[in-house]
């Protein structure tokens, strides 16, 4: 009331002055039912499928369905207030994830939002979700080896950095504690390893990161948690934020490895949704385009030439078999788009060999290219001779007279699985790999009894590294096993032997 009629003007043409002119027009449709992660949305004429929608409640959607008079909108989010009526309004942009040096060492969930309670994520770009996979032109043949630090592995099925290798086996049988393994020998190695879990329990999870940050693996890793308490939308979308995450940083030149555990839970979540979406069963229920699913999942791993950027994602997707069948739907789907598979058995694990890796099955489509020299050199009769010892223990498992030959067979063959056993989380050097492989294929430790093989080899190994670092040293460098370092291995294997000969005997 005591205002001036002086100032009453003066703030009308402010505000006349300062007022927008322009139109604006937001594309909104309102919600016609809702259930189980999944909205049917009416009104979005212009929507297009994977863009990114914003509802009334604040909840994220993404569009995956597009019909005649309606368009399905999954949920990222709860579903919670969400009701008929509720508007949805369009964002235009595909659904995208945060990506950056912010996110390394950090646990987040789907859409890069952080879930470890450390504080929020610095992150000035986003990448779509969904992303075309880099072209032929722009990819560079996989020839430079990426150590998983598991002797059986990079010995028998070398992984290049590029590669989809696949883990597949029984549950229980150790696929992730070989993707684990894998992420902790990339210290010191300037990979970025990013580990997503699907449909994992939360508690698995959370072990996976303790494991990971007691042995300094988080400095350099990225968990993207959707745990089975998570809807399956949410489930869905996860190995895709994950690999958008992975390209961000191979497009500046980097090297990335991403573990996908597991995509036989992923298949499952996107059945779940499409069958919610009311699309037709094919196959076990699952939709037609199960197979899209993954393959254009995969095929964004690869290593880019110099014009490109220069880096690589090398991907580890993980699959669990029903009682050791591989030809099931899903098996066969992704063992048809990987380069390979590390195929886990059941019985060999429980019978000790830890991994449990089938020497039989398990292959690698990129070979010795993958390989450094010591390596290729060393493990060239391994899985010949292990293939000879599985043929040959079948045929005589009931036979009490074996020639000496047929004996010196089996017994080589034994001392080899005895050697490839490896305790979790102990991955090894490539200079400890090559001197093991050496005196295993050659066989210098036959001599050796059979219980007492692999501490006798192993201390020799670190009696090696403490006593001859130059050899080592030199191993782990060029990649190669010279003629002098051949000839200490020999010498010192030797004098180890006279050491504890005596002991063998007593």
């Amino acid at each position: 009331m005591n205002t001036k009629p002086e100032e009453i003007v003066s703030i009308l043409r402010e505000e006349i002055e300062g007022y927008d002119t322009r139109v604006r027009r937001d594309e909104t449709g309102t919600v016609l039912e809702v259930g189980d992660g999944i909205a049917t949305v009416y009104g979005l004429d212009k929507a297009v499928y994977g863009e990114l929608v914003e509802l009334d409640t604040g909840v994220k959607g993404m569009v995956m369905n597009l019909a005649r008079d309606s368009v399905g909108v999954v949920l990222l989010g709860s579903d919670a207030g969400v009701k008929e009526g509720t508007v949805v309004k369009r964002t235009g942009r595909a659904a995208d994830v945060p990506v950056g040096d912010g996110l390394i060492g950090r646990v987040v969930d789907v859409l890069g939002q952080p879930i470890d309670g450390l504080g929020p994520i610095k992150t000035t770009e986003t990448r779509p979700i969904e992303h075309e996979a880099s072209g032929v032109v722009s990819r560079e043949p996989v020839n430079v080896p990426l150590q998983t630090g598991i002797l059986a592995i990079d010995a028998m099925v070398p992984i290049g950095r590029g590669q989809r290798e696949l883990i597949i086996g029984d549950r229980q049988t150790g696929k992730t504690a070989i993707a684990v393994d894998a992420i902790l020998n990339q210290k010191g190695q300037d990979v970025i390893c990013i580990y997503v879990a699907i449909g994992q329990k939360a508690s698995t999870v959370a072990r996976i990161q303790d494991t990971l940050k007691k042995h300094g693996a988080m400095d350099y890793s990225i968990i993207v948690s959707a745990t089975a308490s998570d809807s399956a939308p949410l489930q869905y979308i996860a190995p895709y934020s994950g690999a958008a995450m992975g390209e961000y940083f191979m497009s500046k030149g980097k090297d990335v490895l991403i573990v996908y555990d597991d995509l036989s839970k992923h298949a499952v979540a996107y059945r779940t949704l499409s069958l919610l979406l009311k699309r037709s069963p094919g196959r076990e229920a699952y939709p037609g385009d199960v197979f899209y699913l993954h393959s254009r999942l995969l095929e964004r791993a690869c290593r880019l030439t110099k014009e490109y950027g220069g880096g690589s994602m090398t991907a580890l997707p993980i699959i669990e078999t029903q009682a050791g069948d591989v030809s099931a739907y899903i098996p066969t789907n992704v063992i048809s788009i990987t380069d390979g598979q590390i195929y886990l058995e059941n019985d060999l694990f429980f019978a000790g060999q830890r991994p449990a890796i089938n020497v039989g099955l398990s292959v690698s489509r990129v070979g010795g290219s993958a390989q450094t020299r010591a390596i290729k050199k060393t493990a060239g009769t391994l899985r010949i001779d292990l293939a000879r010892f599985r043929e040959l223990e079948v045929f005589t498992q009931f036979a009490s007279d074996l020639d000496s030959a047929t004996q010196q067979t089996l017994d080589h063959g034994r001392r080899l699985l005895e050697l490839l056993k490896q305790p979790l989380y102990h991955p090894m050097p490539v200079s400890r790999q090559a001197i093991i492989l050496y005196v295993a294929t050659n066989g210098l430790v036959d001599d050796v009894p059979l219980d007492k093989v692999r501490s006798f080899v192993l201390d020799f190994a670190q009696e090696m590294e403490n006593e001859h670092a130059d050899v080592v040293e030199e191993i782990q460098s060029t990649g190669n096993l010279s003629g002098p370092a051949i000839d200490t291995i020999r010498s010192v294997l030797e004098d180890a032997k006279k050491r504890v000969s005596a002991t063998w005997q007593a």
